[in-house]
């Protein structure tokens, strides 16, 4: 490691940290109506859709209204996917997609996944990435941003009947925070050389006489709700490796700050919602010191180089540079894919396939941990409340008092839960990846054997059931099996986990709001941060280590060893 790299690390993290705190009040002030400065156009939509914004709505009602326009949205997204052909901007003729893929890629892009189990250049069309999934990554963000405040009303005030209205709530996001945000980071873009047109593909001509096809289209808007709503699904294959996304250094940063700034500054919202700044900082402060962990942990195992290549006398100087920029080099690339894997992103501007046992074990880990580093936007809130509900209930197993957790009595109902929501992802993750390497199907989707090829599966169900969207780049996912198979793992991690948490913010909600005492377990110190990092990394350790060293840990010591497969 260089001196360098570890400034660009902290350069990021001063950047975001330090923009965090603006977020969190400008989200608070949404989050409590405080901001309506287009206040005609959103009342223009109320009308439109027939939505009352005055009417409060209980935990079961908010959950209902979500589901169903998820369920809507991914009937539309689903029908645009295998209609794409007839539709305009369709300048290459793609035909529409299988139904398998269609299923697939309607569930990815309904549930903030954004996993790309087909090419975009030659499976999707221009006008199927406008209407269709651009369109999902506004609404499934916007989603996932309500779900959080309407947890965050939860601890306001105790004898709470209603968490808001789902509608409202969905409307000012979108109209305050993700296009105006998107709209501005797409300028920018723009400015430095990424493609913003409707305009059919270009023809370059080699040195050899031939020529080439490059597609292009609307890229630049694309790109910013991408990172900013932490959706991932790249206009390219290549993701934010391709220059057309991703250009420079400069825009490198500028997406990295994109897909970390709203996860960090929700928990800031949230103590000015709870009149406590205090607890929001503490939140945030576990988020980034996990997700700092990571990004120093996987630059020093990239920057050490490949043991073979070692052994062989053949090491790059800069550290392990397969699948990686020159432009980025391996600083950049490893901080921008362990932010990615941190929050529910899954864009990538290197690929983890590429990576170092270690190195692609750490983004593996922070998915499984829940994403909650900071997660994706609104989720990862959601998911740290409840690893902070279990935290106090830890606390208060240890002096044999009734937990507390802002001045909300947390008790069997809300710890049922809670371990409902961590458990059943796990099932889901081992279960999907264990049948997957027992089948014909699932085995030839890999590209490798042994460890790795064990940690391409594991990595794939992970990045599905936890709505990262990312992948071990050798997986071939477009199988009957992996399409159906991470699609039902992306709409359950997504709802199953979302809705227990809707039923706990509606049962916390109805309790008074008690003050504190003597005996109330503090929740702001380096002691409850200490205690919140420990019971995330315990739960997800507790799943996932023997599988993990199975895969990344069995192939790093194989390749010390001198070994591989």
């Amino acid at each position: 490691m260089t001196i360098q790299g570890l400034i660009y690390i902290a350069l990021v993290f001063v950047l975001v940290l330090g923009c965090a705190f603006p977020m969190g009040t400008y989200l608070a002030a949404i989050f409590e109506g405080r901001v309506r400065w287009l206040a005609p156009v959103e009342n223009g939509f109320y009308r439109l859709a027939g939505v009352d914004p005055l009417r409060a709505m209980r935990w079961q009602d908010y959950a209902i209204a979500l589901i169903l326009l998820s369920v809507i949205h991914f009937l539309l997204l689903y029908a645009i996917l295998r209609l794409q052909f007839y539709l305009p901007w369709n300048p290459q003729h793609i035909p529409g997609m299988s139904p398998a893929l269609a299923f697939n890629t309607a569930a990815s892009f309904t549930t903030n996944t954004n996993w790309q189990a087909y090419a975009p250049e030659s499976q999707i069309s221009n006008g199927a990435q406008v209407f269709g999934l651009v369109v999902h990554m506004f609404i499934s963000a916007a989603a996932g941003i309500a779900a959080a405040a309407a947890v965050m009303r939860a601890f306001t005030a105790g004898g709470l009947k209603s968490i808001g209205n789902f509608y409202v709530d969905l409307t000012r996001i979108t109209l305050y925070l993700l296009l105006p945000v998107s709209l501005v980071a797409a300028t920018l873009l723009v400015i430095a050389g990424v493609p913003q047109t409707f305009g059919a593909f270009i023809t370059a001509h080699t040195l050899n006489a031939g020529s080439q096809t490059i597609a292009i289209g609307p890229v630049a808007f694309q790109e910013a709700i991408k990172e900013f709503g932490t959706n991932g699904g790249g206009f390219f294959n290549a993701n934010s490796a391709h220059p057309f996304e991703n250009p420079n250094a400069w825009t490198n940063l500028l997406e990295n700050w994109l897909l970390l700034v709203i996860g960090f500054g929700l928990p800031i919202a949230f103590g000015f919602m709870v009149k406590d700044r205090a607890q929001g900082r503490a939140l945030m402060a576990a988020m980034a010191i996990i997700l700092m962990l990571g990004c120093v942990g996987t630059y020093a195992a990239e920057a050490a180089g490949n043991p073979l290549q070692i052994a062989a006398g053949v090491s790059a100087r800069q550290g392990n540079m397969e699948g990686k920029e020159v432009r980025f080099g391996v600083p950049a690339s490893a901080t921008f894919n362990v932010s990615a894997t941190g929050t529910s992103t899954g864009a990538v501007d290197s690929f983890t396939d590429s990576y170092n046992p270690l190195g692609g074990l750490i983004p593996l880990f922070l998915m499984q941990l829940g994403e909650v580093t900071p997660g994706g936007v609104g989720s990862g809130f959601y998911t740290i409340i409840v690893f902070a509900l279990l935290a106090v209930f830890v606390a208060g197993l240890m002096v044999g008092r009734t937990p507390e957790y802002l001045g909300k009595k947390v008790q069997a109902k809300e710890i049922k839960l809670a371990m409902l929501g961590v458990l059943i992802l796990g099932l889901f993750i081992l279960a999907g990846a264990g049948f997957s390497l027992i089948t014909a199907s699932g085995l030839g989707s890999l590209e490798n054997a042994g460890p790795h090829g064990l940690t391409e599966m594991l990595y794939a169900w992970s990045s599905a059931t936890e709505n990262n969207g990312s992948a071990f780049a050798g997986l071939s996912a477009n199988t009957n099996l992996l399409d159906y198979g991470l699609g039902a793992a992306m709409l359950f991690g997504r709802f199953a986990f979302m809705i227990p948490v809707l039923a706990i913010a509606g049962s916390l909600a109805a309790k008074p709001k008690l003050p504190e005492s003597a005996g109330t377990f503090p929740t702001t110190g380096p002691l409850f941060i200490g205690l919140l990092i420990g019971v995330i990394i315990i739960l997800g350790g507790l799943q996932y280590l023997p599988a993990d060293t199975l895969g990344p840990l069995a192939e790093h010591y194989l390749l010390l060893a001198g070994k591989t497969f």
